[in-house]
């Protein structure tokens, strides 16, 4: 089977899906990103080393074909496998059985095999990236995956879904959203599709504090391109301390709250990300931003 679209569409959840709803849904569901795995380990990952196979193979390891028996082998971004791979994968779909690195004990597996591309594989077989044999082996069931922009039908579910996801996540009560909310999501293209759009709404939660309703204050324009300073622009300076005296408390708040907000917005309203560029703990930055909207609130 083999799920193509864009990137941010929904392909692993389509194969996840796919695995709940078929006869091997009590077998596992094992994902292997072709694109995150350095190309000296890709062999290694899929089918697993005897002990002693190389430098540092100090015990047996079994490979995602092992792991995934009986069960679901999702191969995301099957366009970046390396070449000199893709010869054994097409010999395992073909004779379902392979071996391990440094053994000569052929092992079968029973497993369903998934792919998902965010390019074009025909294209790629024309310039020589993809095996032809191995396309046409993959390509048995294609199922294409449209682009958010496409379905823009699906944004307001989508959208309950991944509040009531982050809601539960972070501790929070049920979070409302305002019918305008909705009209306006609806009006944007979503380049990034579903991943974009569950950001923006991870964002939205942590900015609204501890309002229960979310409105489009708490969603920016997300066409607004980010505003990056020209490379000779001057540091900002420090605040100066104006010769009556300050607000301490809410001065430093208000510092805070800028650098924080500055770090969901480049960080497209990814917490993680933003906790790790302010070096700081996910639950900490989540904990700021709670403080602050319930101090602006009161």
């Amino acid at each position: 089977m083999l799920i193509t679209g864009e990137s941010g569409a929904g392909k692993e959840m389509a194969a996840r899906a796919l695995h709940r709803a078929g006869p091997r849904s009590r077998g596992p569901f094992v994902a292997v990103n072709a694109s995150a795995i350095p190309e000296h380990l890709m062999e290694d990952e899929l089918f697993g080393h005897v002990r002693g196979a190389f430098t540092g193979a100090i015990q047996t390891r079994a490979g995602s074909f092992e792991r995934a028996q009986g069960g679901v082998l999702f191969l995301d971004e099957i366009g970046e496998l390396p070449l000199h791979l893709q010869p054994k994968l097409l010999r395992v779909l073909q004779v379902r059985e392979f071996q391990r690195l440094g053994s000569s004990e052929t092992i079968k597996v029973d497993v369903r095999i998934v792919a998902a591309s965010n390019c074009n594989l025909r294209e790629a077989v024309a310039h020589g990236k993809f095996r032809e044999d191995l396309y046409y082996r993959l390509n048995v069931a294609p199922i294409h995956m449209p682009p958010l922009r496409e379905r823009k039908e699906d944004i307001p579910a989508l959208v309950e879904h991944f509040v009531a996801k982050v809601c539960r996540a972070e501790g929070l009560p049920r979070k409302t959203i305002h019918p305008q909310v909705f009209e306006r999501l609806c009006r944007y293209d979503w380049p990034g599709n579903v991943r974009q759009l569950e950001n923006a709404v991870e964002m939205a939660v942590a900015l609204s504090g501890d309002r229960q309703l979310l409105t489009d204050t708490d969603f920016p324009p997300p066409s607004a391109p980010m505003r990056r300073p020209p490379p000779d622009e001057p540091e900002p300076p420090w605040v100066s301390l104006p010769d009556d005296g300050l607000d301490y408390e809410t001065t430093v708040a208000q510092i805070e709250r800028s650098i924080l907000g500055q770090a969901l917005r480049k960080t497209g309203g990814n917490k993680q990300a933003a906790a790790d560029m302010l070096r700081l703990k996910r639950t900490t930055l989540s904990a700021k931003v709670r403080s602050l909207e319930s101090a602006a609130c009161n």
